[in-house]
């Protein structure tokens, strides 16, 4: 007897179901996955924040699939951070980072969860001329005429005031030097000598930087200094930074 036209749906159905079974098994665990990530970045970011006092939560990216297997054995292999505006705080000439990106590498939590460490990590830091003119008490900062000098125009007791291009670099203690000042517009007098050495003689230290990260080199752009970190061990402590706002 000839099978029924409605027979082929029969033996359609079983291979329909195996494949949403097949499909179910492929993409519950990567939701789960992505669930997981999400809430990871989250907290990372809350505690970056707590730690670092910045109006905003940064961005947070945790690298590498799948992220389940990396939190349960309790290491992140790879979390970049983007963070804007974070202060400069106890700092006697304060000068804010407007970004830092941060690659950190081995991430993990203490067993308090008082702070989390980073076995190894690089950082970019930008600091606006605005700001770094703020920190020196100059009347304006800019980008000088050569790679890593910045031109200032300073405002002077006497006269108009005077244009020099001053050199910049990273010196130890995560410190900006200011050295090597010329005159490239109007006239020094000696009394002006002074005043100008005594204001680039103390290096402006970054007081804003996760600890562990040592300042590498400092280069001028067009919108301000860019300055380079590595280093090992980098430790963020959420209830320290708490403690010291409260």
């Amino acid at each position: 007897m000839p099978s029924s036209p409605g027979a082929p749906r029969t033996h359609r159905q079983p291979l329909v179901i195996a494949l949403a079974a097949l499909c179910a098994l492929v993409l519950v665990p990567v939701v789960v996955d992505r669930v997981v990530a999400a809430r990871v970045e989250s907290g990372t970011a809350e505690a970056f924040q707590e730690a670092m006092g910045t109006a905003t939560r940064p961005e947070v990216h945790v690298r590498g699939i799948p992220v389940l297997t990396q939190v349960a054995s309790g290491t992140l292999r790879h979390v970049d951070i983007s963070a804007q505006d974070i202060p400069a705080d106890e700092a006697t000439r304060p000068l804010p980072v407007t970004e830092l990106d941060l690659k950190l590498y081995d991430l993990r939590k203490s067993d308090d969860g008082s702070e989390a460490r980073a076995r190894s990590a690089e950082a970019t830091a930008r600091l606006s001329y605005t700001d770094v003119s703020n920190a020196l008490g100059l009347v304006e900062v800019s980008q000088g005429d050569r790679p890593g000098r910045i031109r200032a125009r300073i405002a002077m007791p006497f006269g108009d005031g005077i244009t020099v291009t001053v050199k910049v670099s990273a010196v130890s203690g995560n410190r900006i030097a200011f050295e090597d000042f010329r005159v490239t517009n109007g006239v020094l007098p000696n009394a002006g000598q002074v005043l100008l050495d005594k204001l680039f003689e103390q290096p402006i230290q970054l007081r804003n930087i996760p600890d562990g990260l040592r300042l590498r080199s400092v280069t001028t752009t067009t919108n301000g200094l860019t300055a380079r970190f590595s280093g090992t061990s980098v430790t963020f402590r959420p209830d320290d930074a708490a403690a010291a706002q409260g």
